[in-house]
Formats: C-alpha cells, sequence, structure tokens
C-alpha cells in the first residue's frame, strides 16, 4: 500500500503527464479559441460560460479572469458564466426543469458575435447539450472543453477541445489549465487591438 506522500506523487506526476503530453491538434484548438475569444470582444461581443458541479466553477472561475484581470491591469474583458444567479437557476429549475436551466438563458443572453463555452467531462450531460444547441440557434460560435470522446458535444460545437483521459479529476484539471492559457492569450490579443 502506497503512503499517502507516494499517492501525492503519483497524482501529481499523473497529471503533468496529461498535460505534458497534449496533442498537436489539442494545442491549435486552445490557439483557435483563445483568437475567437478575442476577435469575439474586439468585435462588442462576449464570452459566455457555463458547467455543471465542477464545471460550473471552471465557468466561473473563467468568467472572472476575463472579467477582473489574470495576468495585467487593463479594461475589463465581456464574459460572464450562467452558473451564478440563484434566482434565474432555481426559477429556471422550478418552471421549465433542469435541463432548460442554461438554454434559457442562452435564448436570452447570447447573439452571434458571442463565444458560448460548454464545459463538461463526459459531454452528455442533457442541460449542457440544450444549452449548445440553443447557442446554435442563437448563431453563437460554440466551444466544447471535454474529455476524451467529446459525448454528445463532439458533433454538435465549433470547436471541441477534448482532454486526452477518461478520468474527471485530471479532465478538470486540464480544464482549467487550458483556461489560464487562453485567458492570458485573450489578454494579450484584446490589449493588442
Amino acid at each position: 500500500m502506497a503512503s499517502p506522500g507516494e499517492e501525492i506523487r503519483r497524482q501529481l506526476a499523473e497529471s503533468a503527464r496529461l498535460k505534458q503530453g497534449f496533442p498537436d491538434h489539442l494545442i491549435e484548438r486552445i490557439e483557435q479559441f483563445a483568437k475567437r475569444g478575442a476577435d469575439a470582444v474586439l468585435r462588442g461581443g462576449k464570452l459566455v460560460f457555463f458547467g455543471n458541479g465542477g464545471s460550473a466553477a471552471d465557468a466561473q472561475h473563467l468568467a472572472a479572469e476575463l472579467v477582473v484581470r489574470l495576468q495585467e491591469n487593463r479594461p475589463g474583458i465581456a464574459a460572464l458564466a450562467l452558473t451564478t444567479n440563484s434566482s434565474i437557476l432555481t426559477a429556471a429549475g422550478n418552471d421549465l426543469g433542469f435541463e432548460q436551466l442554461f438554454s434559457r438563458q442562452i435564448e436570452s443572453l447570447v447573439g452571434a458575435q458571442d463565444v458560448l463555452v460548454a464545459i463538461s467531462t463526459s459531454g452528455r450531460s442533457p442541460n449542457i447539450v440544450h444549452g449548445v444547441e440553443a447557442g446554435r440557434r442563437r448563431g453563437a460560435f460554440l466551444v466544447g472543453l471535454t474529455g476524451e470522446t467529446g459525448g454528445q458535444l463532439n458533433e454538435k460545437v465549433d470547436l471541441l477541445l477534448n482532454v486526452p483521459s477518461t478520468n474527471a479529476q485530471r479532465i478538470q484539471e486540464a480544464h482549467i489549465t487550458i483556461g489560464h492559457i487562453v485567458c492570458a492569450l485573450i489578454e494579450e490579443m484584446v490589449a493588442k487591438g
């Protein structure tokens, strides 16, 4: 049986190996995500993030990095998370059902100038899938952050960033790393105009 210290080292190594082993196509897609996000902001649009559970926390985290700051003191960058308004979430859940939690907000808040970012380790959560479908109807550019297979989002988004893992912990760690990289690149690109 491994000691706690050995287990810690094993998990750190596993997480590092996953991120260091990102294939070239995923690196290219991360760059595309940043370019699309910066372009949207420079054209008067915004980035809109959503997810469930830990992915909901990631959505809020990444929106905060853009609105407030990540590395540079600069004007705010337009971004929001669809997971923060408890009145909307509880009303939609109660009146429309949990599966429509995000799609109703997207119908109201997202337009063709925006980038909609769905975060889901499985890519199969019904409320995420419905949200992406609503984003398609609104004409937004659709980004999916998922695990290895991409789930249903594989066929529904414009740009899929599928982390090559089936371990939810490692996928979520990779998502926040990708998110931080994208936010830093957007900061830089928007500053250059």
